[in-house]
């Protein structure tokens, strides 16, 4: 996730980090020289171009300009549903860290919180198609057993099996029980998050439209513009191609792009918030930003 100060006119003009102009800046170039070429073209052989009103382009820039905006709309919530679905995480362990107070065993409730450490860490990985056991490992025991293709839910069914066995009353063992249901929760709406994308057809249609429009806008330039049409169709195509782009990286919030959730510094917050309530020290550092952007 980028973490810039407020921009001020010069970063704004010129700041590349966070800018989604690396990813479409070969479209973008590629339309340019397409305008000048059809300028070029226009110039020396004018009979050749029959004027086109610009009015079919605005009608359809209009239109498409309302659909971008409903499909970025979409690529948002589902950006913004799984920060908060990290939200609750924390919350949810923080909950059960204070409820845990009542086990009397320090060394098994020191077990079952690592064990929700480990629990973010395989999530973590899960959702970026990674090793979740290996990621989880270093927070469980040796003796522990997970099932190899759900790790995240194995480690949740372990932590419940040991609760229903605590020397607790049944309030203090269904609070418990709570907060593995609401982390399964959120494993869930993750994963329908990652395993839900937008429908191809959708999406391919704005892709196709995006793409018609910015190499048939220089024909409708050339003649009234002149050699100005290549810097109007640059910067069309580059808020087209740009919402495209910001739309595909925040459809999948979960993954190492510059935008994507910062669930390694989430994740990090918990490990300090566990190892807190135990009593260790010194406790690993928050992740800060590098170069402005948030893991």
């Amino acid at each position: 996730m980028i973490v810039h100060p407020r921009p001020d006119m010069l970063r704004v003009l010129f700041t590349l980090k966070g800018s989604i102009l690396k990813r479409i800046a070969v479209r973008c170039l590629a339309v340019t020289l397409l305008a000048a070429l059809i300028v070029l073209v226009e110039r020396h052989y004018p009979a050749l171009f029959y004027p086109v009103s610009a009015t079919p382009f605005t009608l359809l820039g209009l239109s498409l300009s309302i659909f971008m905006s409903f499909r970025n709309n979409a690529c948002y919530d589902r950006w913004w549903e799984g920060r908060k679905a990290w939200g609750r995480m924390i919350i949810e362990v923080r909950s059960f860290t204070r409820e845990s107070v009542v086990i009397a065993d320090q060394q098994l409730r020191a077990h079952l919180l690592r064990s929700l450490c480990g629990f973010a860490h395989a999530l973590n990985a899960r959702l970026r198609n990674e090793d979740e056991l290996r990621a989880a490992r270093p927070w469980l025991n040796e003796a522990d057993r997970v099932t190899p293709h759900n790790v995240c839910n194995g480690i949740l069914q372990a932590v419940g099996e040991h609760c229903a066995q605590l020397p607790v009353s049944e309030f203090r063992y269904t609070l418990l029980e709570q907060r593995l249901t609401g982390l399964a929760d959120v494993q869930a709406t993750c994963e329908r998050i990652k395993g839900t994308p937008l429908p191809f057809p959708y999406t391919l249609l704005l892709h196709r439209t995006i793409y018609i429009f910015c190499l048939l806008l220089p024909f409708a330039l050339a003649e009234p513009l002149g050699w100005l049409a290549p810097l109007f169709t640059t910067i069309v195509s580059y808020t087209f191609f740009g919402l495209d782009a910001i739309g595909n990286e925040l459809e999948d919030p979960f993954g190492r792009d510059e935008n994507d959730l910062p669930t390694d510094a989430l994740v990090r917050t918990i490990e300090r918030d566990v190892l807190a309530a135990l009593g260790h020290e010194p406790l690993p550092p928050a992740l800060q930003p590098v170069e402005h952007v948030l893991s």
